[in-house]
């Protein structure tokens, strides 16, 4: 039986009348990539948000390493070792790539590590930029400022300042968006790198990079899941071809 780290159990969310996620039940095994994928207004990203903490839930439960983590902000479970991207880039353009990675890895401090043993801190800061920076392959690109780095660049460094955090879990939302098919390759390989030590929940609609890279698909219709499956289990379905990918 697979390992599960992440579990959501029956989560809704509504906004007024509209049911963005409905009654979604998933396993997130550890160290597995698991893609979350449909059309647009499909529920993927409002899914990412219930997870991660930036929205409540209406109705359901988020379960992490078997705790409940339904009603934790997304601070705390940020804290515990759940990280997350966005579908636009979210970094700070003045900074270097070490000042980027540094933020995010000072986020996790204790207060009392930030204020009080302020070398304690700083040793364990920069580690765990510097880590975040080799992780995502930018070590090379250091001091080089974020906002004079190339769309995929910037991405990857995005994806670094989220490892600083160190989490053992990484909500992806979009990651390969607005990329030519270089950066893409560039980002899918670091996707793949990571997922030897993460647990990756992946929303992409490069379906091409989604089959290459993804352990276990879940396709989401109208805020439900439709399937969930293997890349050979979804390539073959006809209710996901009809709905999602097509029918010949």
């Amino acid at each position: 039986m697979a390992d599960i780290i992440l579990q959501s159990v029956g989560l809704s969310r509504t906004f007024g009348a509209l049911v963005a996620v409905d009654r979604v039940s998933l396993d997130f095994a550890r160290s597995k990539v698991h893609a979350i994928i449909g059309p647009n207004g499909a529920g993927k990203t409002t899914l990412i948000n219930l997870l991660s903490g930036e929205l409540l839930p209406s109705a359901g439960t988020i379960r992490y390493k078997g705790h409940d983590i339904t009603a934790l902000p997304s601070n705390r479970i940020s804290l515990l070792g759940v990280g997350r991207s966005y579908q636009k880039t979210n970094i700070f353009p003045s900074f270097t790539c070490l000042e980027n990675c540094w933020l995010g890895a000072q986020s996790q401090l204790p207060s009392s590590l930030k204020f009080v043993r302020a070398a304690d801190g700083y040793d364990k800061v920069r580690a765990s930029a510097e880590r975040a920076l080799e992780l995502c392959g930018l070590t090379h690109r250091r001091d080089a400022i974020a906002a004079a780095m190339s769309y995929g660049e910037q991405r990857q460094l995005e994806i670094g300042m989220m490892l600083a955090t160190e989490p053992e879990v990484l909500l992806l939302d979009e990651p390969l968006a607005g990329m030519g098919s270089e950066e893409a390759v560039q980002v899918v390989y670091l996707l793949r790198k990571l997922a030897r030590d993460h647990t990756l929940v992946l929303i992409e609609h490069d379906m091409d990079a989604v089959f290459a890279i993804a352990d276990l698909l879940t396709v989401m219709v109208n805020g439900r899941v439709l399937e969930t499956g293997t890349v050979a289990e979804i390539r073959a379905s006809k209710a996901v071809q009809e709905a999602y990918l097509g029918a010949d």
